[in-house]
């Protein structure tokens, strides 16, 4: 079958439409590098749209009535959003999830020292990365440090104007002769990836002022700022206390994560794609989240549910393997007058779900990676991946013939674009979803997204035409899967 292009479809409204949703998506990325900026954001624009607290409304003993709108986030990293149906939820819940977490580097609970005159923070990846990409690009940190005290420190530094940026540096190519000979992953390993932070020496008496320094004190400054024991490295830790009031203990308890620098940016000459960090997966996430803030007075309770920790296995207290969600559709339950645990499981399992996650879009470089009948493409709307896995289907999920012909039928009634895939060859590699673990539930669901150029790179490239159209997929799911 051939692919229909979106963009051929479109009449000048729509195509106004795409390009106002894309604005509003870059500006998503651009301020949402982190889950926990990403659940900010989502609980901002939750409240411009009539939702109230889930906690809120349990703390004072208020019920819910069809047609309420509820979040819940959960320790600032994951998220749900309700808008309770006419019918009642024990029939059943049309669910979107998709996740927050994107691949990146996170600094260690020890990670300043100096070298070489150099101060430099050491690091730990986060989620499948190529290393190689991450050095000699331009990034920023952006996180948390919790104090003893029980105060929080925001950090976000490198996306400001004005701010500096930081750098991992690489060998320069007249002396990589051997480094050349390696093997990609191998080229640059995970104990390289240390970002630089300073070269300034700080003089151990710098911060005094000169009239309260004695005279002898005051001759041997020369001689101080000439050869200070780590002076580097107490130059920024000087800088963390004058300007955060934290200090190197701090690093203990810090989440503090290291991304590429810089706003989403609109690529090529036509402007049709966007080049971002952290498509995978906030492109699902941020249509998703557009797709339940418009629903209104739905059939079937609506939910979004945008999780951490998919990058490294859906797991912890924020991961979707939590009971994070079933505790909370449990919570929805009980404020409707419907919570038995036996209610509760025939609730979750006649719900129908999209796991959104994004796919691998067709490269003409490297096409010999793909199996082009059954790749997808960029432009040409929503991908659905009825399993996938890795040799042999390995943790798929593996969706049900009669739920995809549902599918079908949901996005043909909503004029949605879109298209089938699975990730590459069949020997090749593969990948998984967060689909796996609510079909334990006896759920219906299919993995769904956006395809990408670059996806786990620092820099991703989509469509917005496949935006758009996994917007209007996820609107019309919401609204007449049955």
């Amino acid at each position: 079958m051939e692919h229909e292009n979106a963009w051929m479809g479109y009449e000048q409204e729509q195509l106004e439409q795409v390009e106002a949703l894309s604005e509003d998506y870059k500006d998503f990325l651009s301020k949402g590098k982190t889950e926990r900026e990403c659940v900010k954001l989502v609980e901002e624009a939750a409240g411009e749209k009539g939702f109230v607290s889930l906690w809120e409304k349990i703390e004072k003993g208020e019920g819910l009535r069809p047609g309420d709108k509820v979040y819940a986030s959960f320790m600032n990293k994951a998220v749900l959003l309700a808008v309770i149906g006419r019918k009642p939820i024990k029939e059943g819940m049309n669910i979107l999830g998709a996740h927050i977490d994107s691949p990146r580097l996170d600094l260690k609970q020890n990670p300043l020292y100096e070298d070489g005159g150099i101060a430099l923070l050491d690091t730990h990846y986060y989620g499948g990365i190529k290393k190689y990409q991450w050095v000699t690009i331009p990034l920023a940190m952006h996180g948390v440090v919790a104090k003893k005290d029980g105060s929080v420190v925001e950090i976000n530094i490198g996306d400001k104007q004005g701010d500096p940026v930081f750098c991992i540096s690489d060998l320069l190519v007249h002396l990589s002769a051997e480094q050349l000979e390696k093997k990609a992953r191998l080229v640059i390993t995970g104990e390289n990836l240390d970002v630089i932070v300073g070269n300034r020496p700080l003089a151990e008496d710098e911060e005094k002022p000169e009239d309260e320094k004695p005279q002898k004190e005051q001759a041997e400054d020369e001689k101080k700022r000439r050869a200070p024991k780590e002076g580097v490295k107490n130059h920024v830790l000087a800088l963390l206390r004058q300007h955060y009031d934290i200090s190197e203990e701090d690093f203990l308890s810090a989440e503090l994560e290291i991304v590429p620098q810089g706003p989403a940016r609109d690529c090529g000459l036509d402007r049709s794609m966007i080049l971002a960090y952290g498509h995978d997966d906030r492109v699902c996430a941020y249509t998703s989240l557009r797709a339940i803030l418009e629903l209104e007075n739905p059939e079937k309770t609506g939910l979004c549910i945008l999780v951490d920790k998919e990058e490294i296995g859906s797991v912890g207290a924020t991961g979707m393997h939590s009971h994070f969600f079933e505790n909370t559709v449990a919570e929805i339950m009980n404020l409707a007058g419907e919570y038995t645990e036996l209610n509760l499981r025939r609730a979750l399992a006649a719900s129908c779900m999209l796991s959104s996650d994004v796919s691998a879009a067709f490269d003409p470089g490297y096409a010999s990676a793909f199996e082009k009948k059954n790749a997808a493409f960029l432009g040409c709307g929503l991908v659905f991946n009825k399993y996938t896995g890795a040799r042999g289907k390995s943790g798929s999920n593996d969706a049900s013939a009669e739920y995809m012909a549902a599918v079908r039928r949901v996005m043909e009634k909503g004029n949605v674009v879109f298209q089938t895939a699975e990730l590459g060859r069949v020997d090749l590699g593969g990948g998984g979803t967060i689909a796996y673990i609510p079909a334990q539930y006896g759920m219906r669901v299919i993995d769904s997204g956006v395809a990408l150029l670059n996806m786990h790179a620092p820099w991703e490239i989509a469509s917005k035409a496949d935006v758009y159209e996994a917007y209007k997929g996820y609107k019309a799911f919401l609204a007449y899967m049955e």
